[in-house]
């Protein structure tokens, strides 16, 4: 007997017994005085038998069908669905089979096929949750996520995301090879060109965002990426642990699971196929898991189109001109072109920016310089220790004393060659 059944039985004995009335016991089972003399009635006549429930050990009326549950078995032991969970299951059974079932139901169906596993939860540390920002594009959640994401159709990539935290949509991807300054810069200028510019970014302690080794220094260097969001007013936030920015990387947990096998169901095999596929696959997931914003006010600004976003998104350094009018960058050197004397040049400071392609150009008062790219020239044999192991001595020459060491006619050295020929 259950709890619950146990409990029925000591109340029906307290009214047997007079101690209790009929509704006083209704009241304390939460039952109604009717449904109370119904059970009353029954204990007199089967005794304990009569409070236990009659559906136990009785087969289910809503319990699959033979037919039912053999396409449900076979559809979820193709090896095409292998890694698929309960919920992503039973979205693709409905969809693929036209068989609708709750995600608890084909969860136990998985378990007892040994499709699934249970998982047991781990007692971890709570991190209590940061409020979501009132406005859509107050603050824009960017990181990216290196995964093996064509499992063995293709190598590894880094898929970079823009979740807004007001409403958790996905705003923005891309595939790239690797997470870079270059990469990023060409997610935002998209993010910028579709949507507008938020106030402010929400980034992990990447290099691309944030100077890690600061040494000795009193202020805090600057990364190419915060100069560009700086000249367009938006802010940069880098958090201190993964939790703070539980959105995104929750996205990224969802989309390691979700975009991987959708990709998979497709037959997507390189990452040129798979960003074209980023459109139609975030609509899909925005309707899914996207909420609404507390303030309908939208936050985002309109990009001015007078903005060069190429030129604010390249490397931007600085170099001194030489006397006779060259530059070096990047171990190159480069001769400036122009119809002004030397002394208008000469030891002054240009800006030089070099853009994801490697093309460099510097610009002098807001115009931009004609370079041209001086020979390069061979570096100098790097001299190398006689006790290293790579080290590799040269023969001696065909005179030395050496090659003549214990060869003699009459008493007096010879060259080898001599006595070779």
């Amino acid at each position: 007997m259950s709890n619950e059944e146990l409990h029925r039985k000591s109340e029906i004995e307290c009214v047997l017994e007079r101690r209790e009335s009929q509704k006083e016991a209704a009241l304390k089972l939460d039952i109604s005085e009717r449904h109370f003399r119904r059970i009353l009635q029954r204990y007199r006549k089967e005794g304990l038998a009569g409070i236990v429930s009659k559906k136990r050990g009785v087969p289910s009326n809503r319990r699959l069908s033979e037919d039912i549950r053999e396409v449900v078995e076979r559809f979820i032991n193709e090896p095409l669905m292998k890694g698929f969970g309960p919920s992503l299951m039973a979205e693709k059974l409905e969809e693929y089979k036209g068989i609708r079932l709750s995600k608890e139901t084909l969860r136990k169906t998985m378990i007892q096929t040994g499709v699934w596993k249970a998982k047991v939860k781990k007692k971890m540390e709570p991190h209590y949750a940061r409020p979501r920002r009132e406005h859509r594009g107050e603050l824009v959640q960017i990181d990216g996520s290196e995964h093996a994401w064509l499992e063995d159709r293709g190598p590894k990539a880094s898929l970079l995301v823009c979740v807004d935290d007001a409403t958790s949509e996905l705003l923005e991807a891309e595939f790239v090879p690797e997470e870079s300054f270059f990469s990023y810069g060409n997610l935002v200028q998209r993010y910028f060109k579709t949507h507008g510019m938020p106030k402010a970014f929400y980034s992990d302690r990447f290099s691309v965002f944030r100077v890690n080794r600061r040494g000795n220094l009193r202020y805090e260097p600057v990364t190419q990426f915060q100069r560009a969001l700086s000249v367009l007013n938006i802010d940069l936030i880098c958090a201190n642990s993964p939790q703070a920015k539980g959105r995104v990387e929750r996205a990224n947990q969802t989309l390691q699971d979700r975009l991987v096998k959708e990709m998979r169901l497709l037959g997507i095999s390189d990452y040129q196929q798979a960003n074209a596929f980023l459109p139609k696959f975030m609509a899909e997931y925005n309707r899914r898991f996207a909420v609404s914003p507390a303030s309908s006010l939208d936050f985002h600004q309109s990009l001015d189109e007078t903005l060069d976003l190429p030129f604010l998104f390249s490397i931007h350094d600085f170099r001194q001109i030489s006397k006779t009018l060259q530059i070096s960058y990047a171990g190159k050197a480069y001769q400036i072109l122009t119809q002004h004397p030397a002394y208008y040049y000469a030891n002054q400071e240009v800006l030089i920016t070099c853009n994801a392609y490697g093309s460099v150009s510097a610009w002098f008062g807001g115009k931009q310089l004609n370079l041209e790219l001086l020979e390069e020239r061979p570096r100098q044999t790097e001299i190398t220790s006689s006790k290293s192991s790579q080290a590799k001595p040269l023969p001696p020459a065909y005179d030395h004393p050496w090659r003549t060491y214990g060869k003699k006619i009459n008493g007096k050295p010879v060259l080898t060659t001599m006595l070779d020929e």
